[in-house]
């Protein structure tokens, strides 16, 4: 008969495995954000095209975890913290497919503008900036998953809104390039389409740094305010 500290033990090296899983997936993911934003800049379509290709290994990873943690449900009966674990790593690895979504059609965006020769938009760089809070918002929230750090996580929550006053500021810009010069609609429109891509990885980012409080504090702080979080995340 096999003892319950063995038992115990495979257990503990089960959800070990199923941690690392979801960072390597996250890792897939930032380089996903990171090529194709790039890919705006540099018209690489080499790497605009790894870009897209890479959203498949993304998808399975999800499909192995998701997998995963079934089976440990089934197996273990989890309670407590194992099964809020649990819980939160199928949550995580949903957003994280969904940001592998945005930074695909970021890529795909990016290959048609490049393909259009109408790289010279000057909302680039301020969809750039953007990016880089996103991606740095994603980081710190798979940072913040790997050390179980709520203070982390509240930060993240935080940089939401200056994602989000990104996006508002680049809508503005563009409507005012599209009122003054309907020769830039078509390229507007592109950017705005990449321009709301970030703001939704940025969202995905948020939800990602929420679970790890819930992961946590066993409380939900989805739906409330930013304060409440991050009194939360710090209690």
């Amino acid at each position: 008969m096999v003892s319950n500290e063995h038992m115990s033990k495979q257990f503990d090296v089960e959800l070990e495995v199923l941690r690392s899983l979801v960072l390597k997936m996250g890792g897939l993911v930032e380089d996903q954000i990171s090529r194709a934003i790039d890919g705006l800049h540099t018209c690489d379509l080499d790497s605009i095209e790894e870009t897209i290709n890479a959203d498949h290994r993304v998808n399975g990873l999800e499909v192995e975890i998701d997998e995963m943690c079934a089976q440990i449900i089934a197996r273990r009966q989890p309670a407590a913290g194992d099964l809020r674990l649990i819980m939160t790593v199928i949550k995580t690895i949903t957003d994280l497919e969904r940001i592998g979504d945005e930074a695909e059609k970021i890529a795909r965006m990016a290959k048609l503008i490049c393909a259009s020769d109408r790289i010279s938009h000057p909302r680039f760089n301020e969809i750039k900036r953007a990016g880089e809070i996103a991606l740095g918002m994603l980081r710190d929230s798979l940072d913040a998953f790997a050390r179980l750090d709520t203070s982390a996580a509240g930060k993240v929550v935080r940089q939401d809104q200056l994602v989000d006053e990104q996006f508002q500021s680049i809508l503005r810009q563009l409507i005012t390039f599209m009122m003054e010069d309907p020769r830039t609609i078509s390229t507007s429109l592109e950017i705005l389409f990449v321009a709301k891509a970030v703001e939704r990885i940025g969202d995905h980012a948020k939800n990602m740094a929420e679970y790890v409080v819930y992961l946590v504090k066993g409380k939900d702080v989805r739906h409330v305010t930013v304060e409440e979080i991050e009194r939360e995340s710090q209690a």
